[in-house]
């Protein structure tokens, strides 16, 4: 038995999207870009997929780019624009509780000549408005702040950052990987002009994302890789047509019932974090109090290994924080951000909900949880230190 309560490392792909996806290995197979009639066939579905996820974004056709992964597409935004925009000044604003595929590309380009700043947040993991206004300068050409957290699950102010960033000529990138099926997502209201997605996490397959960039700032990037004017010109190379329909299905199917989401996924992640509190001492969530998604609780478990946990607890799937740094030895940077001390750090895990969990999982989890912390806290000489 495996409760999975891992969905912010990846989802279970959705039985419609699967089957919405099948014809296009089988029967309608043609390269978009072809002009006889499987490749127009095609490329009738690339269009609409496209026009579905406009749509739901609030935005234009031509400003949605299909890429390879959430990754990729941050990639993307942060160099391309970069490199766009180095003529204006080389100052990057970011925050210090990025995922890895934000930070990465901000490391990198401060080897080619950038300067970035890494904005801190306070113990809720949240940013000061204040803290931007300081860290602008008259050199600063962009800013990519995440829209919502992938360990502590807490939610940035992106539309008062994307206005100050605009009240100072200053561009706007946000990863809403972890937002998105969560939370409205609307690139009209929010003001930004770049916005990623990741078809993996919101129920769609792995290898496909994608990338919002405004029409307006479109026209200024250019692409690092060559072959083809594919997307625009800005992501060259065939397009993969049965995962761009999956994952224009899986917006559909999360649009047309995010109200219903939003309030399943509230319940079942308030009932673990209050069953977890009721019968596990020492324990607690971090942020609680601030703005979160619904998906995300990190749960910390004191005087414990929370790896040593998931071993113990191996029934109930979740992660020691994100899982893409989860092979490294390294303390998470979240938990660093916020403050956490070097003990608490250790017993800290993240459970991620999605749509096919129950109360039922919840209970089950729970108690597998509890009996494994009881053991552990009986081998641990931090019990009897504390």
């Amino acid at each position: 038995m495996s409760i999975y309560f891992d969905n912010s490392a990846t989802t279970k792909v959705d039985k419609r999207v699967l089957d919405s996806m099948i014809p296009f290995f089988e029967d309608i197979y043609g390269n978009p870009s072809s002009v006889h009639s499987l490749g127009r066939e095609a490329r009738s579905y690339l269009d609409s997929s496209r026009k579905v996820i406009a749509d739901i974004l609030k935005a234009e056709e031509d400003e949605i780019i299909f890429t390879g992964s959430g990754t990729e597409a941050n990639n993307i935004a942060i160099c391309q624009a970069a490199s766009a925009l180095a003529h204006k000044g080389k100052h990057i604003i970011t925050s210090t509780i990025e995922h890895k595929a934000v930070l990465e590309p901000c490391h990198f380009l401060e080897k080619e000549g950038f300067e970035v700043t890494y904005i801190k947040v306070d113990k809720n993991g949240l940013i000061n408005i204040d803290d931007v206004k300081k860290a602008i300068r008259k050199d600063t050409i962009f800013m990519t702040i995440m829209l919502a957290n992938n360990e502590i699950g807490t939610v940035q102010p992106i539309k008062e950052i994307a206005k100050l960033a605009h009240d100072n000529s200053i561009f706007i990138h946000t990863d809403a990987v972890q937002a998105m099926g969560k939370m409205v997502v609307d690139v009209s209201d929010l003001g930004v002009d770049m916005l990623t997605v990741s078809g993996h996490k919101i129920y769609a397959p792995k290898g496909v994302g994608i990338l919002y960039i405004d029409k307006e700032f479109q026209s200024k990037l250019t692409s690092f890789t060559h072959g083809g004017d594919q997307e625009f010109g800005l992501r060259p190379g065939t397009e993969n047509i049965p995962y761009i329909v999956g994952i224009a299905k899986a917006f559909e199917i999360l649009d047309e019932s995010l109200d219903k989401n939003i309030e399943h996924l509230t319940a079942v992640r308030d009932r673990f974090e209050k069953k977890v509190a009721e019968e596990i001492p020492d324990t607690y969530v971090n942020c609680a109090t601030a703005p979160r998604v619904p998906s995300i609780s990190s749960t910390t478990f004191r005087f414990i290994e929370g790896e040593a946990l998931m071993v113990y607890a191996r029934e109930v799937c979740c992660s020691a924080g994100s899982a893409c740094t989860s092979t490294s030895s390294s303390p998470s940077h979240v938990l660093g951000a916020i403050g956490m001390n070097e003990v608490d750090f250790h017993g800290t895990l993240r459970f991620s909900f999605g749509v096919h969990n129950t109360f039922e999982e919840v209970d089950q989890a729970v108690e597998i949880l509890k009996t494994s912390v009881s053991k552990l806290r009986a081998m641990s000489p931090l019990v009897n230190s504390k």
